[in-house]
């Protein structure tokens, strides 16, 4: 059953609006960052990480974004055409914006800490000049990162984009992808959240996301209750993710569906919900049931969260139907499904 009718005339599959930044990583896993000495760079930010996804997966993707006119900017660049995304809509700052670096401890046992350099971000500085209708035309699907609405002028072009979006009938995905460190008034987070959500097709997010968009409406707090309040928006398909107990995915037909991780060696803990976001995504483009996209998403999430990168480790569709089939074979056909 086909959930979300794409328009399959356009030239990208997906645009992803939102930043790009450098992760470092250190090599010597298990160590405090002050015990670190060597560290590896890799693209990093959730909107990057899933424009790469998605091209691993055998997407055409856009980008439309913000870098620095420095080095770490050449760095995201030419990753990127090297994985095949345009870059055309990619900008370099002319104010001084520096791309954001994030440092990640991994302990073992213990999770992972992150250490964020996002003073002057340069993805914040993306303006509503940079926000091209003929360029959003082009796209399927405009995927919208909710950090990208942390400040202005950042937020006034994402705002630009949904409506130039609906007005050309692409279908938009709003990722809620709530980082604290970008914001400084969590009602601001509620309502400019709340206007991205009233406009989308799709929505992602974590309960605690949900949650704090939520904040002003009264509601219950449980997911069935969120899910009905943001189709009565216009919402055609509500995801809700738990961590480690799994997702949930609602839609306007009033079907439901669960999904529980894969059985793995969780090494950092970090990246398993761009692979989910991904393959998800990728699913509904393939015209999957849902419940198969979704499953899809668990095991690319899997993958992630046991590799030492996100993004260069990023899976091809071969590799994630492998990594589903070897799963079922270990654990049972129906490991992941509720």
């Amino acid at each position: 059953m086909n959930y979300i009718e794409f328009d399959n005339n356009r030239k990208f599959d997906i645009t992803i609006l939102g930043r790009a930044s450098i992760d470092m990583i250190p090599t010597d896993f298990f160590k405090t960052l002050d015990e670190c000495s060597i560290f590896k760079k890799y693209i990093g930010g959730s909107p990057a990480n899933i424009a790469i996804g998605m091209a691993r997966l055998g997407r055409s993707v856009g980008f439309i974004g913000k870098v620095s006119d420095d080095s770490f900017g050449n760095f995201v660049l030419k990753g990127f055409e090297k994985e095949g995304i345009d870059t055309t809509h990619i900008s370099k700052t002319k104010n001084g914006e520096k791309i954001s670096l994030a440092f990640s401890e991994v302990l073992e046992g213990k999770g992972n800490n992150l250490i964020m350099y996002r003073n002057k971000a340069a993805d914040l500085s993306l303006d509503i000049s940079d926000i091209d209708e003929e360029y959003i035309k082009l796209s399927k699907l405009l995927f919208i990162s909710g950090t990208a609405l942390a400040a202005s002028p950042s937020r006034e072009a994402v705002l630009k984009a949904v409506e130039l979006a609906k007005k050309s009938a692409t279908k938009i995905v709003f990722n809620l992808d709530y980082r604290a460190h970008s914001w400084q008034d969590n009602k601001e987070v509620a309502k400019y959240y709340s206007l991205v959500t009233e406009q989308s097709d799709i929505v992602i997010g974590l309960r605690e996301e949900y949650d704090l968009m939520e904040t002003e409406l009264n509601l219950s707090g449980n997911d069935e209750d969120s899910a009905k309040y943001w189709f009565s928006k216009g919402a055609k398909l509500v995801v809700i993710r738990h961590g480690d107990e799994g997702s949930a995915t609602y839609t306007d037909k009033e079907e439901s569906f669960f999904i529980k991780p894969f059985p793995v060696d969780n090494l950092k803990g970090l990246g398993g919900g761009d692979g989910y976001i991904v393959s998800f995504i990728n699913g509904l483009f393939a015209g999957m049931e849902i419940i198969d996209a979704m499953e899809m998403g668990s095991a690319h999430a899997a993958m992630l969260v046991a590799s030492r990168s996100i993004s260069e480790d990023m899976p091809t569709l071969e590799e994630v139907e492998e990594f589903l089939e070897m799963a079922k074979d270990r654990y049972g056909e129906m490991i992941a499904r509720v």
